[in-house]
């Protein structure tokens, strides 16, 4: 008998999406960190870093909700092998410049933009892919499962990278990058079109972009959610810069030491995923709580006096992280009707992704002017107070208390509202 915890691995179609994003998302890791070592290296300049990052974040603002339509019009599993493609291609033309002798930064810029405008059609139709492979009654395990794999990548990824640039050309790593998004795009195209979960795809018209937000306006269940997430990732899911800052400022330790902080944060991630994929079940409640936990667990882990404190209790903080995190994207896949998801879906990514050009510079000045403990807390206590305040605002909607209002909104309750609608 299967372990609940991997319960969607005996989906075949999962299983090989699972593979695939396992290997892919490693070789994106390796270039994360080569990338970095690049640009710092061609120009010795923190403010070209934060140009590229820009960059490549910045089109998920602009063009997310575009992508969100066309993963409703299209098969998700075509649209996903395209946008592999043509991210494996970006790596390929940048490692070879690089190899070549040739690159220079405006040409980091360049491939920088593209890849992260593919990325702002990739991110829709794959997170409302996953409900198609596994089914409604599966998402929580398959989307913690997700979270999972990301993070075993997130750790494989920067030690494959350190090794490799140890012994060869900083231009391989991209190129391997580009090796390992076959995988993706081999496991897309195995994937049986019979056994998957999918909706009807809906037709090209006007004012498609507009009906995700007036649904929204008639569900304050999922505006809260995205209120929530909002402010927690604009402002408390900082700690790549946070923990930077804590490092060198706070505890003056060595690069060798900074680098166990990262892996510390990263082992609490991987065990929330597998404690979260054990849950049949999510929902607001889960997601307002998890928040709630984040941002207590933020709040006293910046009081910590000694980076050995400090270092263990990023465990708990990343646990609930990724707690809120896939229960956040699990309830917003789940309770949209079917040919809403993939617009809902990008709303949510343009909410989730929209904050960090804002808040990252915010919190690294506040850091900076103030102190990182600063940082850290006042991170973590926005977190909190805008779980609360979601909470209470879902409560008056109809003057219900909390816990009546959380529970309302259940994955169970919902799929009941809906048995009752088609009934009718």
């Amino acid at each position: 008998m299967k372990s609940a915890t991997f319960s969607s691995l005996s989906i075949r179609n999962y299983r090989l999406f699972a593979g695939g994003m396992v290997v892919s998302n490693t070789g994106i890791w390796m270039q994360r960190i080569a990338q970095d070592w690049l640009v710092v290296s061609l120009t010795g300049s923190g403010t070209d870093l934060g140009i590229v990052t820009a960059l490549q974040f910045g089109p998920s603002l602009i063009f997310s909700l575009w992508g969100g339509a066309l993963a409703d019009r299209y098969r998700k599993n075509r649209l996903l092998m395209l946008t592999a493609t043509l991210t494996g291609l970006c790596a390929l033309v940048l490692g070879l410049l690089i190899v070549s002798n040739a690159v220079q930064l405006w040409q980091v810029y360049v491939i920088a933009l593209i890849g992260g405008t593919v990325n702002a059609f990739d991110n829709p139709a794959r997170q409302s892919f996953v409900i198609e492979l596994v089914g409604p009654e599966a998402l929580p395990n398959a989307v913690s499962l997700n979270a999972a794999t990301f993070n075993l990548a997130r750790m494989l990824g920067p030690a494959l990278a350190s090794l490799a640039l140890a012994v060869m050309d900083v231009g391989w790593v991209f190129i391997t990058n580009a090796i390992t998004a076959i995988a993706i795009i081999t496991a897309l195209a195995l994937i049986r079109r019979e056994e998957l979960h999918a909706p009807v795809p809906i037709v090209r018209a006007k004012g498609q972009y507009r009906e995700a937000f007036a649904y929204l306006r008639t569900r304050p269940d999922l505006v809260a959610v995205l209120a929530c997430m909002f402010f927690l990732a604009t402002f408390g899911l900082n700690f790549q810069l946070t923990s930077t800052l804590m490092a060198t400022q706070t505890f003056h330790l060595g690069k060798g030491v900074f680098g166990l902080l990262n892996i510390m944060l990263a082992l609490g991630a991987l065990s929330g995923a597998l404690v979260t994929a054990r849950k049949k079940r999510v929902g607001v409640a889960l997601v307002l709580l998890s928040a709630c936990g984040f941002g207590l667990a933020a709040t006293v882990v910046s009081l910590m006096p000694n980076p050995v404190l400090y270092g263990a209790l990023l465990l708990p903080v990343g646990v609930m992280t990724i707690m809120v995190t896939t229960a956040a994207n699990a309830t917003m896949q789940t309770g949209v009707e079917p040919e809403m998801r993939g617009r809902v879906m990008s709303v949510y990514m343009v909410v989730f992704l929209g904050g960090t050009p804002v808040g990252s510079p915010l919190v690294g000045w506040v850091g900076q002017h103030f102190g990182a403990r600063y940082a850290v807390g006042g991170g973590g206590l926005i977190s909190l107070v805008a779980a609360v305040i979601a909470a209470y605002a879902l409560a008056r909607v109809k003057d219900m208390s909390v816990r009546e209002r959380l529970v309302a909104h259940s994955p169970t309750r919902l799929a009941e509202r809906l048995a009752v609608r088609s009934a009718a």
